[in-house]
Formats: structure tokens, sequence, C-alpha cells
């Protein structure tokens, strides 16, 4: 007989994601996790494994569902410098407001939160750094095409810091940062690439 859940894996999912999204998942116990997704401990352990396996998996969710997306926009955005803004204004929107203010980036925050040792965390954070990478520097070299930055600006260079804005932007959202002020800060960097040109 096949084993019957009588659970939606999917959605517990989305619950511990929540969870460790939130909290980390040094501070998120079993017990925690337990109560934010309904199940007890053996259908836990069954569906997901140990919490390392668990948080692994709500980490690839997030990726799934909320980094690529973002990602995937900037990469196919043709405008350049004015992609790159408003994938920080939206950033900033998500990080300061709404359901999820406060919380930062899962990813950002398994960066500082986890153990590091973890091989397949470590993969996928380092994964989810060159995907964005990829997406600044994309972004940068449309840029470039359309006259927007000065032929001598070193667009990997500067898509890596960029991608550190980003990260500061998630970590300082975390710690109350306004965002006016965390926009005020991604407008003068850009500005900076921008003048570049003139």
């Amino acid at each position: 007989m096949p084993d019957i859940k009588h659970f939606d894996p999917d959605n517990a999912l989305e619950r511990a994601e929540r969870l460790f999204w939130q909290h980390g998942a040094a501070k998120a116990s079993i017990q925690a996790v337990t109560v934010a997704t309904g199940l007890n401990r053996s259908s836990l352990y069954a569906t997901f494994g140990g919490k390392q396996e668990l948080y692994l998996a709500a980490l690839r969710r997030y990726v799934r569902h909320r980094a690529r997306p973002a990602q995937r926009r900037l990469t196919e955005d043709d405008r350049g410098l004015p992609a790159i803004r408003d994938f920080f204004t939206a950033l900033i929107a998500a990080r300061c407001s709404g359901e999820h203010a406060g919380w930062g980036c899962m990813l950002v925050n398994a960066h500082v939160d986890t153990d590091h040792t973890d091989p397949e965390i470590r993969a996928l954070l380092d994964e989810h750094h060159r995907q964005l990478l990829d997406a600044m520097h994309a972004a940068l070299e449309t840029a470039r095409e359309q006259g927007q930055l000065s032929p001598g600006l070193a667009t990997k260079v500067a898509a890596e810091a960029l991608v550190l804005l980003a990260y500061g932007v998630n970590v300082r959202s975390r710690t109350g940062a306004d965002a006016d002020s965390l926009l005020g800060t991604v407008i003068a960097t850009l500005g900076l690439l921008d003048t570049a040109c003139r």
C-alpha cells in the first residue's frame, strides 16, 4: 500500500519557509516547526527528514518562488539603469512594508544565521549569489549598450558592488531602516554609475 499523506506537503513547506525566514534556522526549534506546519514530528521526519533537510527544502522553495522571479525580471528588462533602480525599489518596498516587513531576505539571513559547513546550503547560497550577479551584470551591459555608462566602467566589478548593496538593503531592513533612507542610498549609488558617462 502506498503511504497516503493526509496533509499538503507544499503547504507545510511554505509554513516552514515563513518560520525560518522570519526567525532563522538556529532560533526555530523543532517544536516551533511542528506548531508552524501543523505536523507531528513523525510526519515531519517521514516527509522531509530532519530539521536541516527541511530548512534546505524551505530555502529552495524561497529561491523558486521569490528570488528567481526577481532575478528573471531584471535579466529580461531591456532598460539598463532604470531596470536596476526598479529592482531595488521593489526590493525595498518588499522589505520595509507589507506582510514580510522586517524579515529581510531568507537567503541573506542564511549567510548570517546558519552553519556554513553544510555543503548543500553553501552551494545553494553560492548559486544564488552567482545568479543575482549575472542578472546585475546583464542589466549593466544593457546600460552600457544604451550609452548610460562610460565605456571604461568595469561592469563585473560594478555588478558585484550592486549585489553587495542588495545584501546591505536586506540586512538593514531587518534592523528597522526606513525605506526612504535605503532608497536614497540606492539612488546615490546608481547616480555614481550614471554620471560616469557624463
